[in-house]
């Protein structure tokens, strides 16, 4: 410090040394050329000495502090002022060279810390469910461990990303969405290609941690194949359109290799299925948005298979409309907001009648269903259900059910959830009630991104 104070007062000295001496150098204006010189010698002469007496300082100051240094210390380099140059014999013996010193990057787990910056951001979500009641056409376990989604998400380079989630369940590992998207097409288009859920309605690009809900609506089992739905590997290209003022208009085209829980089922290699969604947004005010979607699915299903037709005229169309109205206020958004969701769909299922007659069968069904934050913690929420059955159209079910959420915080949820179901019974061929109280517990770790709302 002492060393640094002193190189300060020496550089303040020199700046403040040509003013003094501009000022003593002043003459009257009857003075001979003569004495102005020997005036101005005069005064350089003692700004040296100035000068002088200063570096001599400093050198005792540097003599003092490295005569106080330990021997680490003195390993160190040594930092020299340009403008005082020591004379020979004032220096000590320079000291022997230091080892090679080498930088050591500290690890964790065997990886250095650079290396973590390479890893994906990686989640586990548990979905713990419980059941109690009375449910005789489509029973639940009593508890279950429903599902474990392990997600990966990282961005590979500037011109893609990948994301997977893997799904254990008590019986097996699924993989429920794997897939790369590909955000700096020419054209405005985004292309993903893998394994991921269809643009097919609301319901059925939504994971079932996300959901309002602990089950899914009737229509979805009934028509859309469950808890599965349309999900399956193919090509997924989308693109931003032209649309009128404040609206927001996407379209999205699928190919999928056809396969889909019961809802589409290739038998031979080009029995490919395809999807198309559209979707419009807007605004509304500052705190209110509408979000409009219809869609259409077509792919082959199995109900020719052991018949005398050929399978590759049974085909299954599907049709849906989807209407979503939010009120989230920006400066209360965690206390309050309001959600309403509804859903129509329409299945036309190609098979065989009993009377071994080709025939199709279109069957309708639809959900609505409302969420409201009564605070930042609770949230209660409510759906009505009513659908027919892709196989049977005549056959409707009906239920409805009641919600609500407690949210300890972010990274978990608690869910209860009141069911009435009027369902009909195929074993015993009439239609039977169902009565059921079902509970959730969610939990989050790690970095897992948002779904598309």
């Amino acid at each position: 410090m002492k060393r640094f104070a002193a190189l300060s007062a020496l550089l303040l000295f020199s700046s403040i040394a040509p003013a003094q001496d501009t000022s003593s150098t002043r003459v009257k204006p009857d003075a001979t050329p003569a004495s102005t010189e020997d005036a101005r010698m005069k005064a350089i002469e003692e700004q040296l000495r100035a000068l002088a007496g200063e570096v001599a300082l400093l050198r005792l100051e540097l003599k003092e502090l490295r005569e106080t240094k330990s021997p680490e210390q003195s390993s160190a380099p040594q930092v020299l002022l340009a403008s005082a140059r020591p004379e020979p014999g004032m220096l000590p013996p320079s000291p022997a060279p230091a080892p090679a010193q080498t930088t050591q990057t500290q690890t964790f787990g065997g990886a250095s810390g650079n290396a973590k910056l390479l890893n994906p951001d990686i989640s586990l979500i548990g979905d713990f469910i419980g059941t109690a009641g009375r449910n005789t056409v489509s029973p639940s376990r009593s508890l279950e461990l429903h599902e474990s989604e392990v997600g990966l998400q990282a961005i590979i380079d500037p011109y893609a990303r990948a994301d997977a989630f893997i799904s254990f369940g008590e019986t097996g590992v699924n993989v429920e969405e794997g897939y790369i998207t590909f955000t700096s097409l020419p054209g405005g288009f985004l292309l993903k290609v893998g394994k991921k859920r269809a643009d097919f309605g609301k319901v059925n690009t939504i994971h079932n941690h996300a959901l309002p809900f602990i089950d899914r609506p009737l229509v979805t089992n009934n028509l859309v194949g469950g808890e599965d739905g349309i999900d399956d590997a193919g090509i997924f290209l989308s693109r931003f359109l032209p649309a009128p003022k404040n609206w927001f208009l996407e379209g999205t085209a699928e190919v999928l290799r056809g396969d889909s829980a019961d809802v589409f089922q290739a038998n031979r290699r080009q029995d490919v299925s395809v999807v198309g969604h559209l979707r419009a947004y807007r605004d509304l005010t500052e705190s209110t948005n509408l979000d409009l979607g219809v869609s259409y699915a077509r792919g082959h299903n199995n109900a020719g298979i052991g018949t005398t037709f050929d399978p590759a005229n049974f085909l299954t169309n599907l049709y849906s409309a989807d209407a979503t109205v939010r009120w989230k206020p920006l400066r209360r958004a965690i206390y309050h907001s309001f959600l309403f969701r509804t859903e129509l769909f329409w299945s036309a299922r190609d098979q065989v009648s009993s009377a071994n007659f080709f025939q199709t069968q279109h069957a309708f069904g639809f959900y609505s269903s409302a969420e409201y934050r009564a605070n930042r913690r609770w949230t209660i929420g409510g759906r009505f259900d009513r659908s027919g059955r892709a196989t049977n159209a005549s056959l409707t079910d009906t239920g409805f059910s009641g919600i609500l959420t407690y949210w300890p915080s972010e990274f978990s949820q608690i869910r209860g959830q009141y069911r009435y179901g009027h369902l009909w019974d195929t074993p015993n061929d009439r239609f039977t009630n169902a009565n059921e109280f079902l509970f959730q517990f969610l939990f989050v770790m790690g970095a897992h991104g948002a779904h598309p709302f």
